[in-house]
């Protein structure tokens, strides 16, 4: 219980949370998001770990306060998703077949998968970098290519070029955003901006589905 408590605060508040653990934690900060970003992207039964609002806070922190260094988090995280994802990636190449057969593991339900699977058919090897932006699908879009069709050879390509683009640009909008007082005093309401734009793709082909439905009904 303690644990969904913390990741809903994170999610609400990253900016909060990140300052209060790097408070405790001082340097091992840096371990602590790296780790976050590893298993939100690295375990396909995690996928409610806060993503691009948690970037979007390393940004600020870093232009307000210089508690972490940009120099040093930008690298650091792209490794962490590239690391998360190849794992997933194996994770779906080996076990895809079993996971895919339970109706629900811990926060991952098999309709995530299934609309994942609808994603990646429309989109090809490109839906790799622009699942990063789209939280759940971002969990589990490595996963699917690793049970699907998707040669490795391909989908290191798209791993490194999303991880890359996702982590700086977000990062980096943060950032430069952060010194602007409007966002100071709003950050709240910025990271529901945030998690609504991210999660909007995902609304929008939900309803089409169900107006899809509603005609063929």
């Amino acid at each position: 219980m303690e644990l969904v408590t913390f990741l809903l605060e994170f999610l609400k508040d990253p900016l909060t949370v990140i300052q209060e653990l790097i408070h405790q934690y001082d340097n091992l900060i840096y371990f602590i998001l790296f780790m976050v970003v590893f298993v939100e992207t690295g375990f396909v039964v995690m996928p409610l770990l806060p993503g691009d609002s948690m970037l979007f806070a390393i940004g600020v922190i870093a232009a307000t306060t210089g508690q972490l260094s940009i120099a040093i988090i930008i690298p650091l995280l792209i490794v962490a998703a590239l690391l998360g994802d190849n794992l997933n990636y194996f994770v779906g190449n080996k076990f895809g077949v079993f996971i895919k057969q339970k109706e629900k593991i811990l926060f991952l339900k098999k309709e995530y998968i299934t609309q994942t699977e609808t994603f990646f058919e429309k989109n090809g090897g490109k839906a790799v970098i622009m699942a990063r932006f789209v939280p759940i699908v971002r969990t589990i879009a490595p996963f699917v290519a690793g049970a699907g069709s998707m040669k490795y050879s391909k989908y290191i390509f798209f791993c490194i070029t999303g991880a890359i683009i996702w982590v700086t640009s977000i990062t980096f909008l943060g950032y430069f955003l952060g010194q602007v007082p409007w966002v100071k005093a709003n950050f709240e309401k910025v990271v529901l901006a945030i998690i609504i734009i991210s999660v909007l793709p995902i609304f929008i082909k939900m309803l089409k589905k169900k107006e899809s439905n509603n005609l063929q009904a």
